[in-house]
Protein backbone atom coordinates (compact mmCIF):
# COMPACT_ATOMS: atom_id res chain seq x y z
CA UNK A 1 0.00 0.00 0.00
CA UNK A 2 1.17 3.49 -0.79
CA UNK A 3 -0.12 6.71 0.47
CA UNK A 4 0.99 10.61 0.46
CA UNK A 5 1.16 12.10 4.14
CA UNK A 6 3.06 15.45 4.19
CA UNK A 7 5.02 15.10 7.52
CA UNK A 8 7.98 16.00 9.69
CA UNK A 9 9.46 15.60 12.42
CA UNK A 10 9.99 18.10 15.29
CA UNK A 11 13.56 16.56 16.64
CA UNK A 12 15.64 18.36 19.25
CA UNK A 13 19.70 18.23 20.26
CA UNK A 14 18.49 17.05 23.94
CA UNK A 15 15.69 17.29 26.87
CA UNK A 16 14.83 20.51 27.55
CA UNK A 17 15.91 22.01 24.35
CA UNK A 18 11.96 23.51 24.18
CA UNK A 19 10.48 20.76 21.50
CA UNK A 20 7.33 20.79 23.04
CA UNK A 21 7.05 24.53 22.75
CA UNK A 22 7.80 24.91 19.80
CA UNK A 23 5.66 22.13 18.62
CA UNK A 24 2.82 23.52 19.83
CA UNK A 25 3.56 27.16 18.02
CA UNK A 26 3.86 25.15 14.79
CA UNK A 27 0.54 23.45 15.31
CA UNK A 28 -1.30 26.07 16.72
CA UNK A 29 0.09 28.60 13.47
CA UNK A 30 -0.92 25.62 11.39
CA UNK A 31 -4.65 25.49 12.57
CA UNK A 32 -5.05 29.63 12.66
CA UNK A 33 -4.12 29.24 9.10
CA UNK A 34 -6.93 26.77 8.95
CA UNK A 35 -5.03 23.98 7.72
CA UNK A 36 -6.39 20.48 8.27
CA UNK A 37 -3.43 19.32 10.86
CA UNK A 38 -2.13 15.64 12.05
CA UNK A 39 -0.14 15.44 15.12
CA UNK A 40 2.45 12.42 16.61
CA UNK A 41 4.72 11.40 19.15
CA UNK A 42 8.09 9.54 19.09
CA UNK A 43 8.66 7.46 22.23
CA UNK A 44 6.02 5.80 24.56
CA UNK A 45 4.73 9.57 26.25
CA UNK A 46 1.58 10.48 27.19
CA UNK A 47 1.54 14.03 28.25
CA UNK A 48 3.11 15.39 24.94
CA UNK A 49 -0.01 13.84 22.86
CA UNK A 50 -2.62 15.68 25.15
CA UNK A 51 -1.20 19.10 24.02
CA UNK A 52 -0.97 17.82 20.72
CA UNK A 53 -4.88 17.08 20.99
CA UNK A 54 -5.20 20.36 22.38
CA UNK A 55 -4.30 22.25 19.75
CA UNK A 56 -5.37 20.18 16.78
CA UNK A 57 -8.58 19.33 18.42
CA UNK A 58 -8.34 15.36 17.30
CA UNK A 59 -6.09 12.79 18.96
CA UNK A 60 -2.27 12.57 18.17
CA UNK A 61 -0.85 9.38 18.45
CA UNK A 62 2.34 7.87 18.94
CA UNK A 63 5.22 5.85 17.02
CA UNK A 64 7.19 4.16 19.32
CA UNK A 65 9.91 1.65 17.19
CA UNK A 66 9.63 -0.45 20.38
CA UNK A 67 6.64 -1.20 20.20
CA UNK A 68 5.69 -1.27 16.68
CA UNK A 69 7.72 -2.53 13.38
CA UNK A 70 8.31 -0.27 10.44
CA UNK A 71 4.98 -1.18 8.55
CA UNK A 72 2.76 -0.69 11.93
CA UNK A 73 4.60 2.49 12.43
CA UNK A 74 3.91 3.44 8.74
CA UNK A 75 0.00 2.40 9.08
CA UNK A 76 -0.29 4.18 12.01
CA UNK A 77 1.34 7.23 10.72
CA UNK A 78 -1.05 6.89 7.62
CA UNK A 79 -3.96 5.95 9.05
CA UNK A 80 -3.89 9.07 11.12
CA UNK A 81 -2.63 11.53 8.57
CA UNK A 82 -5.65 10.65 5.99
CA UNK A 83 -7.23 13.57 5.09
CA UNK A 84 -4.44 15.83 6.57
CA UNK A 85 -2.89 18.79 4.61
CA UNK A 86 0.28 18.31 7.27
CA UNK A 87 1.55 16.00 10.13
CA UNK A 88 3.49 17.56 12.61
CA UNK A 89 5.91 14.04 14.48
CA UNK A 90 7.58 15.23 18.12
CA UNK A 91 10.60 13.60 19.05
CA UNK A 92 11.91 12.39 22.30
CA UNK A 93 14.86 13.27 24.26
CA UNK A 94 18.00 13.95 21.99
CA UNK A 95 17.44 12.99 18.07
CA UNK A 96 19.70 10.02 18.77
CA UNK A 97 19.23 8.61 22.34
CA UNK A 98 18.01 5.56 22.05
CA UNK A 99 18.08 2.34 24.74
CA UNK A 100 20.85 2.76 26.87
CA UNK A 101 23.86 4.79 26.61
CA UNK A 102 24.94 3.87 22.99
CA UNK A 103 22.04 3.01 20.75
CA UNK A 104 19.93 4.81 18.65
CA UNK A 105 16.98 1.95 18.92
CA UNK A 106 13.78 3.08 19.37
CA UNK A 107 15.28 7.25 19.00
CA UNK A 108 13.62 9.68 17.40
CA UNK A 109 16.82 9.33 14.72
CA UNK A 110 15.28 5.74 14.39
CA UNK A 111 11.36 6.14 13.95
CA UNK A 112 12.45 9.16 11.04
CA UNK A 113 14.11 6.53 8.99
CA UNK A 114 11.52 4.14 9.59
CA UNK A 115 9.06 6.41 7.92
CA UNK A 116 10.95 8.36 5.49
CA UNK A 117 10.44 11.58 7.45
CA UNK A 118 12.68 14.56 7.00
CA UNK A 119 13.27 16.07 10.51
CA UNK A 120 13.87 19.84 11.38
CA UNK A 121 16.44 19.85 14.26
CA UNK A 122 15.45 22.48 17.49
CA UNK A 123 18.51 23.63 18.68
CA UNK A 124 18.61 26.13 22.01
CA UNK A 125 20.11 28.87 21.44
CA UNK A 126 20.28 30.44 24.20
CA UNK A 127 23.06 31.86 25.45
CA UNK A 128 24.94 31.19 22.28
CA UNK A 129 26.10 32.39 18.75
CA UNK A 130 28.52 30.19 16.55
CA UNK A 131 28.03 27.15 18.79
CA UNK A 132 24.87 26.80 17.79
CA UNK A 133 26.74 26.25 14.38
CA UNK A 134 28.55 23.75 15.69
CA UNK A 135 25.68 21.56 17.47
CA UNK A 136 24.02 21.71 14.31
CA UNK A 137 26.78 20.49 12.14
CA UNK A 138 27.45 17.64 14.80
CA UNK A 139 23.83 16.68 14.34
CA UNK A 140 23.81 16.51 10.37
CA UNK A 141 27.02 14.44 9.85
CA UNK A 142 26.94 12.15 13.21
CA UNK A 143 25.01 9.72 10.81
CA UNK A 144 25.33 9.98 7.03
CA UNK A 145 21.42 9.42 6.37
CA UNK A 146 20.47 12.22 9.24
CA UNK A 147 17.52 12.99 7.47
CA UNK A 148 17.98 16.84 8.56
CA UNK A 149 16.35 19.39 6.24
CA UNK A 150 16.54 22.20 8.63
CA UNK A 151 16.88 24.17 11.68
CA UNK A 152 14.57 26.10 13.53
CA UNK A 153 17.00 27.96 16.80
CA UNK A 154 14.63 28.22 20.10
CA UNK A 155 15.57 31.11 22.71
CA UNK A 156 16.94 32.80 20.06
CA UNK A 157 17.00 36.64 19.65
CA UNK A 158 15.60 38.74 16.32
CA UNK A 159 19.58 40.48 16.04
CA UNK A 160 20.98 37.15 16.11
CA UNK A 161 19.00 34.92 13.88
CA UNK A 162 19.94 36.70 10.94
CA UNK A 163 23.60 36.13 11.02
CA UNK A 164 23.39 32.87 12.28
CA UNK A 165 20.67 31.83 9.66
CA UNK A 166 23.36 32.63 7.01
CA UNK A 167 25.70 30.93 8.65
CA UNK A 168 23.64 27.53 8.82
CA UNK A 169 22.47 28.40 5.05
CA UNK A 170 25.95 28.85 3.63
CA UNK A 171 28.74 26.71 5.74
CA UNK A 172 25.94 23.59 6.44
CA UNK A 173 23.70 23.75 3.67
CA UNK A 174 20.49 23.23 6.24
CA UNK A 175 17.58 25.60 5.64
CA UNK A 176 17.17 27.59 8.52
CA UNK A 177 13.60 27.63 9.24
CA UNK A 178 12.87 30.63 11.94
CA UNK A 179 13.86 30.90 15.76
CA UNK A 180 10.97 30.93 18.67
CA UNK A 181 11.90 33.88 21.09
CA UNK A 182 12.12 33.54 24.69
CA UNK A 183 8.63 33.44 25.99
CA UNK A 184 8.71 33.14 30.03
CA UNK A 185 4.60 34.06 29.34
CA UNK A 186 3.97 30.77 28.06
CA UNK A 187 6.47 28.24 29.76
CA UNK A 188 5.14 25.15 30.20
CA UNK A 189 5.22 23.70 33.90
CA UNK A 190 7.16 20.18 34.48
CA UNK A 191 6.88 17.78 36.86
CA UNK A 192 8.84 14.68 37.78
CA UNK A 193 7.60 12.28 34.82
CA UNK A 194 7.44 15.49 32.52
CA UNK A 195 4.93 18.16 31.60
CA UNK A 196 2.17 18.93 33.74
CA UNK A 197 -1.00 17.66 32.10
CA UNK A 198 -3.04 20.23 29.43
CA UNK A 199 -6.09 20.08 31.55
CA UNK A 200 -3.84 21.38 34.23
CA UNK A 201 -2.78 24.37 32.57
CA UNK A 202 -5.92 27.24 33.43
CA UNK A 203 -4.67 29.59 30.81
CA UNK A 204 -3.32 27.51 27.77
CA UNK A 205 -5.21 28.18 25.25
CA UNK A 206 -3.71 32.09 25.95
CA UNK A 207 -0.48 30.65 25.65
CA UNK A 208 -0.94 28.96 22.32
CA UNK A 209 -2.43 31.98 20.90
CA UNK A 210 0.44 34.13 21.92
CA UNK A 211 2.87 31.06 20.60
CA UNK A 212 1.22 30.73 17.66
CA UNK A 213 1.25 34.59 17.21
CA UNK A 214 5.50 34.28 18.11
CA UNK A 215 5.61 31.65 15.08
CA UNK A 216 3.87 33.22 12.35
CA UNK A 217 6.62 36.47 12.80
CA UNK A 218 9.52 34.63 13.80
CA UNK A 219 9.30 30.81 12.05
CA UNK A 220 9.29 30.26 8.58
CA UNK A 221 5.94 28.26 8.21
CA UNK A 222 6.03 28.10 4.52
CA UNK A 223 9.52 26.12 4.64
CA UNK A 224 8.48 24.04 7.37
CA UNK A 225 5.00 23.50 4.91
CA UNK A 226 7.86 22.50 2.07
CA UNK A 227 9.78 20.48 3.98
CA UNK A 228 6.74 18.15 5.02
CA UNK A 229 5.71 18.17 1.41
CA UNK A 230 8.45 16.47 -0.26
CA UNK A 231 8.31 14.14 1.87
CA UNK A 232 8.37 10.40 0.29
CA UNK A 233 4.68 8.62 -0.37
CA UNK A 234 4.84 6.33 2.87
CA UNK A 235 4.72 1.96 1.52
CA UNK A 236 3.55 -0.31 4.04
CA UNK A 237 1.25 -3.49 4.82
CA UNK A 238 -1.33 -3.01 6.76
CA UNK A 239 -1.59 -4.77 10.36
CA UNK A 240 -3.48 -8.05 10.40
CA UNK A 241 -6.06 -7.52 12.94
CA UNK A 242 -8.24 -9.34 14.61
CA UNK A 243 -11.99 -9.29 13.34
CA UNK A 244 -14.80 -7.36 15.02
CA UNK A 245 -17.08 -9.03 17.48
CA UNK A 246 -20.44 -8.54 19.04
CA UNK A 247 -21.10 -5.34 20.49
CA UNK A 248 -19.31 -5.00 24.07
CA UNK A 249 -19.59 -2.10 26.76
CA UNK A 250 -16.33 -1.16 28.25
CA UNK A 251 -16.08 1.52 31.01
CA UNK A 252 -12.70 3.44 30.91
CA UNK A 253 -11.55 5.63 33.72
CA UNK A 254 -11.03 9.40 32.72
CA UNK A 255 -10.31 12.32 34.76
CA UNK A 256 -7.78 14.48 36.18
CA UNK A 257 -6.60 11.55 38.07
CA UNK A 258 -6.64 8.58 35.48
CA UNK A 259 -5.49 10.52 32.03
CA UNK A 260 -2.68 8.35 30.69
CA UNK A 261 -4.26 6.32 27.42
CA UNK A 262 -2.94 5.67 23.63
CA UNK A 263 -5.84 6.94 21.62
CA UNK A 264 -4.68 4.19 18.96
CA UNK A 265 -4.94 1.64 21.56
CA UNK A 266 -8.67 2.88 22.50
CA UNK A 267 -9.06 2.92 18.96
CA UNK A 268 -8.85 -0.58 18.29
CA UNK A 269 -11.08 -1.80 21.13
CA UNK A 270 -13.94 0.20 18.83
CA UNK A 271 -12.67 -1.31 15.84
CA UNK A 272 -13.19 -4.53 17.24
CA UNK A 273 -17.20 -3.96 18.88
CA UNK A 274 -15.96 -2.09 21.82
CA UNK A 275 -18.69 1.10 22.79
CA UNK A 276 -16.38 2.62 25.54
CA UNK A 277 -17.91 4.73 28.00
CA UNK A 278 -16.03 7.23 29.96
CA UNK A 279 -16.20 7.75 34.29
CA UNK A 280 -14.63 9.54 36.76
CA UNK A 281 -13.13 8.24 39.86
CA UNK A 282 -12.87 11.20 41.24
CA UNK A 283 -16.42 12.52 40.94
CA UNK A 284 -18.92 9.30 39.63
CA UNK A 285 -20.63 7.40 42.66
CA UNK A 286 -21.45 4.30 40.20
CA UNK A 287 -20.28 2.45 37.46
CA UNK A 288 -21.99 3.12 34.01
CA UNK A 289 -24.93 1.15 33.51
CA UNK A 290 -24.18 -2.32 31.95
CA UNK A 291 -20.64 -1.93 31.96
CA UNK A 292 -18.80 -5.80 31.09
CA UNK A 293 -15.24 -4.66 31.54
CA UNK A 294 -12.76 -1.72 33.01
CA UNK A 295 -10.27 0.18 31.95
CA UNK A 296 -8.28 1.91 34.34
CA UNK A 297 -5.51 3.96 32.77
CA UNK A 298 -2.33 5.67 34.32
CA UNK A 299 -2.20 9.11 35.36
CA UNK A 300 -1.38 10.78 38.66
CA UNK A 301 -4.05 9.07 41.22
CA UNK A 302 -1.72 9.95 44.29
CA UNK A 303 -2.34 13.88 43.38
CA UNK A 304 -5.95 13.38 44.32
CA UNK A 305 -5.66 10.59 46.83
CA UNK A 306 -8.08 12.24 49.40
CA UNK A 307 -10.45 12.78 46.94
CA UNK A 308 -10.33 9.07 45.51
CA UNK A 309 -10.56 8.07 49.16
CA UNK A 310 -13.90 9.90 49.91
CA UNK A 311 -15.65 8.21 47.02
CA UNK A 312 -16.81 5.03 49.16
CA UNK A 313 -19.49 4.26 47.26
CA UNK A 314 -18.00 3.64 43.71
CA UNK A 315 -14.40 1.93 45.37
CA UNK A 316 -16.52 -0.71 47.08
CA UNK A 317 -18.49 -1.26 43.66
CA UNK A 318 -15.06 -1.30 41.74
CA UNK A 319 -14.10 -4.12 44.42
CA UNK A 320 -16.91 -6.05 44.31
CA UNK A 321 -16.53 -5.96 40.33
CA UNK A 322 -13.04 -6.99 40.43
CA UNK A 323 -13.72 -9.99 42.89
CA UNK A 324 -16.56 -10.79 41.32
CA UNK A 325 -14.91 -11.53 37.86
CA UNK A 326 -15.45 -8.79 35.55
CA UNK A 327 -12.70 -8.36 33.06
CA UNK A 328 -10.66 -5.36 33.93
CA UNK A 329 -7.59 -3.99 33.11
CA UNK A 330 -5.23 -1.36 35.48
CA UNK A 331 -2.12 0.06 34.47
CA UNK A 332 0.27 2.25 36.93
CA UNK A 333 -1.93 4.48 38.30
CA UNK A 334 -4.83 2.11 37.79
CA UNK A 335 -3.28 -0.88 39.50
CA UNK A 336 -1.76 1.98 42.27
CA UNK A 337 -6.32 2.59 43.01
CA UNK A 338 -6.93 -0.95 43.18
CA UNK A 339 -4.43 -1.79 45.93
CA UNK A 340 -5.35 -1.23 49.49
CA UNK A 341 -4.06 2.39 49.64
CA UNK A 342 -1.92 5.44 48.76
CA UNK A 343 0.13 7.56 51.09
CA UNK A 344 -2.32 6.33 53.82
CA UNK A 345 -5.17 7.33 51.85
CA UNK A 346 -7.74 4.24 51.77
CA UNK A 347 -8.01 2.85 47.54
CA UNK A 348 -10.51 -0.21 46.27
CA UNK A 349 -8.89 -2.83 48.29
CA UNK A 350 -9.18 -5.79 45.26
CA UNK A 351 -5.52 -5.95 45.62
CA UNK A 352 -2.75 -6.10 48.51
CA UNK A 353 -0.23 -3.40 48.97
CA UNK A 354 0.21 0.12 50.07
CA UNK A 355 1.31 2.80 47.68
CA UNK A 356 4.32 4.88 48.49
CA UNK A 357 6.02 7.50 46.99
CA UNK A 358 9.85 6.58 46.59
CA UNK A 359 11.28 9.98 45.49
CA UNK A 360 12.40 8.87 42.25
CA UNK A 361 12.06 6.93 39.13
CA UNK A 362 11.34 3.46 39.70
CA UNK A 363 11.95 0.59 37.54
CA UNK A 364 11.98 3.40 34.56
CA UNK A 365 11.91 2.70 31.04
CA UNK A 366 11.33 0.16 28.23
CA UNK A 367 10.87 -3.61 29.00
CA UNK A 368 10.45 -6.81 27.24
CA UNK A 369 7.46 -8.48 29.45
CA UNK A 370 7.75 -12.72 29.34
CA UNK A 371 4.02 -14.09 30.82
CA UNK A 372 4.67 -16.80 33.40
CA UNK A 373 1.03 -18.26 33.07
CA UNK A 374 -1.98 -17.82 30.83
CA UNK A 375 -4.49 -15.11 32.01
CA UNK A 376 -6.60 -12.10 30.76
CA UNK A 377 -4.24 -11.14 28.06
CA UNK A 378 -1.81 -13.66 27.49
CA UNK A 379 -0.80 -16.81 27.30
CA UNK A 380 2.27 -18.42 29.04
CA UNK A 381 5.41 -17.63 27.15
CA UNK A 382 4.06 -14.88 25.49
CA UNK A 383 6.36 -11.59 25.50
CA UNK A 384 4.93 -8.40 25.02
CA UNK A 385 7.02 -4.71 24.96
CA UNK A 386 5.90 -2.64 27.59
CA UNK A 387 7.36 0.31 29.72
CA UNK A 388 7.24 1.44 32.98
CA UNK A 389 7.61 5.05 33.97
CA UNK A 390 6.35 6.10 37.91
CA UNK A 391 7.58 7.42 41.42
CA UNK A 392 5.59 5.22 43.89
CA UNK A 393 5.65 1.80 44.03
CA UNK A 394 4.32 -0.92 46.62
CA UNK A 395 6.08 -4.02 48.50
CA UNK A 396 3.45 -6.32 46.43
CA UNK A 397 3.68 -5.75 42.60
CA UNK A 398 2.82 -8.45 41.73
CA UNK A 399 4.60 -11.75 39.98
CA UNK A 400 2.71 -12.52 36.68
CA UNK A 401 5.14 -11.26 33.83
CA UNK A 402 8.48 -11.88 34.12
CA UNK A 403 10.13 -8.26 33.09
CA UNK A 404 13.70 -7.46 31.37
CA UNK A 405 15.23 -4.39 30.42
CA UNK A 406 17.58 -4.28 27.52
CA UNK A 407 20.25 -4.32 29.48
CA UNK A 408 19.29 -7.51 30.94
CA UNK A 409 17.94 -6.72 34.35
CA UNK A 410 15.11 -8.66 35.24
CA UNK A 411 12.15 -8.50 38.13
CA UNK A 412 8.64 -9.86 38.33
CA UNK A 413 5.76 -7.76 38.44
CA UNK A 414 1.52 -7.33 37.75
CA UNK A 415 -1.37 -9.20 38.70
CA UNK A 416 -2.68 -11.29 36.01
CA UNK A 417 -5.98 -14.19 35.76
CA UNK A 418 -8.21 -14.90 34.11
CA UNK A 419 -10.31 -11.73 34.57
CA UNK A 420 -7.61 -9.29 35.38
CA UNK A 421 -4.19 -7.46 34.46
CA UNK A 422 -2.74 -4.85 36.83
CA UNK A 423 0.50 -3.96 37.30
CA UNK A 424 3.07 -0.61 36.96
CA UNK A 425 3.74 -1.63 33.05
CA UNK A 426 1.82 -0.26 30.59
CA UNK A 427 1.58 -1.35 26.63
CA UNK A 428 0.07 -0.31 23.58
CA UNK A 429 -2.94 -2.74 22.04
CA UNK A 430 -1.09 -2.45 18.29
CA UNK A 431 2.42 -3.52 19.76
CA UNK A 432 -0.14 -7.38 20.47
CA UNK A 433 -3.32 -6.79 18.58
CA UNK A 434 -4.18 -9.74 19.80
CA UNK A 435 -4.88 -8.67 23.56
CA UNK A 436 -7.67 -6.30 22.34
CA UNK A 437 -9.37 -9.04 21.18
CA UNK A 438 -8.69 -11.43 24.32
CA UNK A 439 -10.17 -8.90 26.57
CA UNK A 440 -12.93 -7.90 24.46
CA UNK A 441 -13.81 -12.08 24.44
CA UNK A 442 -13.65 -12.01 28.07
CA UNK A 443 -15.78 -8.74 28.80
CA UNK A 444 -18.38 -10.57 26.37
CA UNK A 445 -19.15 -13.00 28.97
CA UNK A 446 -19.82 -10.41 31.65
CA UNK A 447 -22.85 -7.77 32.40
CA UNK A 448 -22.69 -5.70 35.24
Amino acid sequence: MEQKVPRLVLAGTNSGCGKTTVTCAVLQALVTRGLRVGAAKCGPDYIDPMFHSRVIGAKSSNLDSFFFDRDTMRYLLAHNGEGCDVTVIEGVMGYYDGLGLTSTRASTYEAARATSSPVVLVVNARGAALSVLAAAEGFLHFAPDSGIRGVILNGCSAMSYGPLARELEKRLGVRACGYLPRLPECALESRHLGLITADEVTDLQEKLRKLAASAEKTLDIAALLEIARNAPPLRFTPPVLPEAGAPVRIGVARDRAFCFYYEDSLDLLRQLGAELVSFSPLADERLPDGVQGLYLGGGYPELYAAQLAENRTLRRQLREAVHAGMPCIAECGGFMYLTQSIAGHAMVGALPGDCFDTGKLTRFGYITATAQEDSLLCCAGEQVPMHEFHHWDTPQPGGAFLAEKPSGKQWRCAYATDTLYAGFPHFHFYAKPVMAQRFLTACRKETL
